[in-house]
């Protein structure tokens, strides 16, 4: 039986912006009403554990508590939505992302930190079914209707994330199954034709921010913000409709734009 799946890339919450994305997105599970809701990972920016910006003017004062507060908020916002129209929930899968796994790297150089630093912090289990965490250096996989997804997917025994000019088609060269992947923050998809008929679909699906990221600096006008619902998923195969940020803001804006007046 086919399945209707909406994916979310890379929301990035950050205590420095407002999380009104979150409650866009929440209307639109409850109007679509998705059989499964997959986050791909780095919800929580986490900069407070960013090693390449210690030293730097933007970390001062970056807060451990805020990152996960800045995270658990989004979660609460999102899934509110979906509780206030009382819609029957999806099933709700995440993924760890990079970001999060910086909390298991400084636990591991430091220690010491152990309790009092932790993924646990996260509070995933409180909002998903499903938590797909990294596997070794790499993130985890899950199969859900004859899709792979994961935050990313590795290339060679170096465990490098997929990318390139054409990075959907590079996941299908070197894959060569159904794959939906984060982590680049671009839009780019790859359909290719089995010799017996099936199809195979790469997905890279943007991002889900609308602020402006000064560690990425121009490639900032390279991210595509938004989100994707698949309907008619079965065994790997799906009709893909791509929700921009800016369709989001339109629809619903108004209800955060209420709130704030």
């Amino acid at each position: 039986m086919s399945q209707t799946h909406l994916v979310i890339p890379d929301p990035h919450a950050t205590p420095e912006h407002d999380n009104d994305r979150a409650v866009w997105v929440g209307e639109l599970i409850a109007d679509v009403k998705p059989d499964v809701v997959v986050v791909l990972g780095d919800l929580h920016e986490m900069s407070s554990l960013c090693d390449m910006e210690k030293g730097k003017a933007r970390f001062q004062g970056k807060s451990y508590k805020d990152d996960v507060n800045a995270g658990i908020d989004f979660n609460e916002k999102m899934w509110a939505q979906v509780k206030a129209r009382k819609r029957k929930m999806p099933r709700r899968i995440i993924l760890e992302g990079n970001h999060e796994e910086r909390i298991s790297r400084v636990t591991s150089k430091m220690p010491e930190l152990n309790g009092a630093v932790s993924f646990r912090d996260l509070e995933w289990d409180r909002y998903y079914d499903d938590v797909v965490r990294y596997n070794g250096d790499s993130p985890g996989i899950i199969r859900v209707g004859g899709i792979h997804y994961a935050h990313y997917l590795v290339s060679g025994v170096m465990g490098r994330a997929i990318s390139g000019e054409h990075p959907a088609y590079s996941l299908i060269q070197k894959r060569f199954m159904s794959s939906t992947v984060g982590h680049l923050h671009l839009f780019d998809q790859c359909i290719r034709t089995r010799l017996d008929g099936t199809k195979v679909q790469s997905l890279v699906a943007g991002c889900f921010f609308d602020y402006f990221h000064d560690w990425a600096g121009q490639a900032n006008a390279l991210y595509w913000p938004g989100v994707f619902i698949k309907r008619e998923v079965e065994n790997g195969n799906y009709d893909l409709e791509a929700v921009s940020m800016t369709r989001l803001r339109k629809t619903y804006g108004h209800l955060t734009n209420a709130r704030a007046r």
